[in-house]
C-alpha cells in the first residue's frame, strides 16, 4: 500500500475519521492495529519480522531499567551493556540474513575464486522485508536512550510497539528517535482545522514532487541507466542530473506525507530534508539530506567512536567509518559503499585542503560573502554529490564504469536532431520535467528562509482555496498514474 495509491487515501481517511471518533485512551490500539494492517499488506509473514524486534528491543528496555536502580555501579553497568549487547546482535543478526548475508557470502566465494581455492556457500531467495532498515534502526536507538538514561523504559508494550511501527514513518522514515515520539501517544489530540490543513498541505506537496516531477524523471532515468553502453555525454549528464532530483523529490516526498499524515492526527515528525542541493559543502549537504539518519550515526556511531576528540587521524578515521557504514546500510552491494566512502572522502579531503583554501581566499582577496562565491560553492557540491550518484543508481560496479567513461564525451548535437527526446520522454514531458525542477528549486529557495505553509495561511480566502484547487489540479493532469502506467514505488522502500 504505497502512498500514492488510491488504497493509501481510502485507508488513511477511514483510520484518521475513526481515530477522532475513539475515545483518547484507545486510539493508540486503533493506530497500532492500523500500523501492522498497513504493512502487512505488503507481506503479513514480514510483521512477525517486526514484532520479534519490538519484543526483543521492548525486553531489553525493561531489563536495563531493572539495572539501572541496582546499589552495585558495576554490577549495574555490566548488565546493561549485556542487555544493549544482546539487543543489537538479535536485530542485528535479523537485518543481516535478509539484507546483508548473500552479499557478503558471494563476496567471500569471489575472493577464494581469485586465489584458486573455490568454496560455495548457501545462499538465501527471499524478498527483502520493506522497511526493515528503519525500523531495526528506531528500535535499537530506544535501547541505547534508556541506556543512556535520556528515557525511562515504556513499561506499555502495545505503546512501545506503536513507537516502532506507527504507519505514516514506518516503511522509510523520518527515523524517530523515541524521545521525541514516545510521549507522543499519550498526548491528547483534539481535531484542530489549521493544523489537519497543513498536514493536508504537506501531503498535497509530496504527492506533487512524487507523481509530477521523481516519477516523471524516473522514466528518461530508467532508460539511460538501464542501458548505459548506448548512451553518451549529454545524454548520460542529463540523466544523472534528473536522477539527483528523482531521488530528491521521491524520499523527500515520502518524508513530507509522512509528516503531513501523522500532523493531521495530531503528531510531529521530525524535518527530513532542508533543501539539500543549496548547502555549500558536503558537509552541510548531510546536515540537510536524511536528516534522521544523519542525527541517528551521529548519536550512536560517531559521537561513541570519538567523533573529534581523538586527534585528527581518528577524526578521519571516525568520518570513513560512518559513510562506509551508511552507505552499507543504504544496500548491500559494492556501489552503495563506493557511494559512502566517496561521501566520506569528500569531507576528509575538504577538510585537509581548507588551509590551502584559505590562504587562495586571502592571497586573491576573495569574497566570501559575495553571491558569486556562494554559487560557485553550491555548484561544486552539486557537482560532487551528482557524481557519486553514479554509484548509487548503477545497476552494478561495471554500468557504474561504463557511465563514467561516457560522461566524457562531447555530442552537443543531441539537443538539435532530436535525440534527447528519445530517452524515454516526449518533448512535452522533457519540457514540463525541467520546468519542475524550475519550480522545485524556487520552491526549496524560498523555504529557506519562510515558513511557507504558515504564509499561505495568512492569505485571503480566494486566494488559499485558488492555491488549494491548482495544486489538485496539477496532481490530476500532469501527475503519473492511470492504465498503461507502471507506478514507480517509492526508490527508500528497497532500504
Amino acid at each position: 500500500m504505497s502512498f500514492n495509491s488510491i488504497e493509501f487515501l481510502l485507508f488513511f481517511i477511514i483510520v484518521t475519521f475513526v481515530y477522532y471518533a475513539l475515545s483518547h485512551k484507545v486510539r493508540w490500539v486503533w493506530l497500532l492495529i492500523s500500523s501492522y494492517y498497513f504493512y502487512m499488506c505488503w507481506n503479513p509473514k514480514y510483521a512477525i519480522l517486526m514484532a520479534i524486534s519490538t519484543i526483543v528491543t521492548y525486553l531489553s528496555g525493561l531489563l536495563i531499567d531493572k539495572a539501572n536502580k541496582l546499589s552495585d555501579g558495576k554490577k549495574s553497568l555490566q548488565l546493561k551493556k549485556l542487555w544493549v549487547f544482546l539487543s543489537f546482535t538479535i536485530n542485528l543478526s535479523i537485518l543481516f540474513m535478509f539484507k546483508y548475508f548473500n552479499f557478503f557470502s558471494s563476496s567471500i566465494e569471489r575472493i577464494f575464486n581469485y586465489f584458486n581455492n573455490p568454496i560455495y556457500l548457501p545462499s538465501f531467495d527471499y524478498l527483502l522485508p520493506i522497511g526493515i532498515s528503519f525500523y531495526t534502526f528506531q528500535a535499537l536507538s530506544y535501547t541505547i536512550d534508556v541506556f543512556r538514561r535520556d528515557i525511562k523504559a515504556e513499561k506499555n508494550l502495545g505503546k512501545y510497539a506503536l513507537f516502532v511501527s506507527f504507519f505514516p514513518q514506518l516503511v522509510a522514515g523520518p527515523i524517530e528517535k523515541s524521545k521525541n515520539l514516545l510521549h507522543q501517544f499519550d498526548e491528547k489530540h483534539t481535531f484542530n482545522y489549521e493544523r489537519v490543513k497543513n498536514g493536508l498541505l504537506l501531503i498535497c506537496w509530496g504527492l506533487i514532487q512524487k507523481m509530477v516531477i521523481a516519477d516523471r524523471l524516473a522514466i528518461l532515468v530508467n532508460t539511460v541507466y538501464n542501458n548505459p553502453s548506448d548512451y553518451r555525454g549529454f545524454e548520460i549528464a542529463l540523466a544523472t542530473v534528473f536522477f539527483a532530483f528523482q531521488i530528491y523529490c521521491d524520499f523527500s516526498a515520502y518524508s513530507d506525507i509522512a509528516r503531513g499524515a501523522a500532523e493531521v492526527m495530531g503528531f510531529r515528525l521530525s524535518l527530513n530534508f532542508k533543501s539539500p542541493y543549496f548547502s555549500k559543502s558536503i558537509k552541510e549537504f548531510w546536515r540537510r539530506w536524511h536528516i534522521t539518519l544523519g542525527a541517528w550515526f551521529m548519536d550512536y556511531l560517531y559521537i561513541p567512536l570519538g567523533g573529534n576528540r581523538r586527534g585528527r587521524l581518528r577524526y578521519y578515521f571516525n568520518i570513513l567509518v560512518v559513510f562506509l557504514v551508511s552507505g552499507l546500510w543504504h544496500g548491500a552491494t559494492f556501489n552503495f559503499i563506493i557511494w559512502g566512502a566517496l561521501h566520506g572522502i569528500y569531507q576528509v579531503i575538504g577538510d585537509l585542503l581548507k588551509p590551502i583554501r584559505g590562504a587562495i581566499i586571502k592571497i586573491f582577496k576573495i569574497d566570501t560573502h559575495h553571491f558569486s562565491y556562494k554559487l560557485y560553492q553550491v555548484l561544486v557540491t552539486f557537482a560532487l554529490v551528482n557524481f557519486a550518484w553514479i554509484f548509487f543508481r548503477a545497476g552494478s560496479f561495471t554500468s557504474a564504469l561504463i557511465i563514467i567513461q561516457n560522461i566524457f564525451y562531447f555530442n552537443p548535437e543531441v539537443f538539435f536532431d532530436g535525440s534527447i527526446y528519445k530517452l524515454g520522454l516526449a518533448s512535452k514531458d522533457l519540457i514540463l520535467s525541467i520546468l519542475s525542477i524550475g519550480i522545485l528549486i524556487g520552491v526549496n529557495m524560498l523555504q529557506l528562509t519562510r515558513n511557507l505553509r504558515s504564509e499561505l495561511s495568512r492569505l485571503n480566502i480566494v486566494v488559499r482555496w485558488s492555491v488549494y484547487l491548482t495544486a489538485i489540479a496539477i496532481i490530476l493532469i500532469f501527475g503519473m498514474y492511470g492504465p498503461g502506467y507502471d507506478p514507480e514505488q517509492f526508490i527508500y522502500f528497497q532500504f
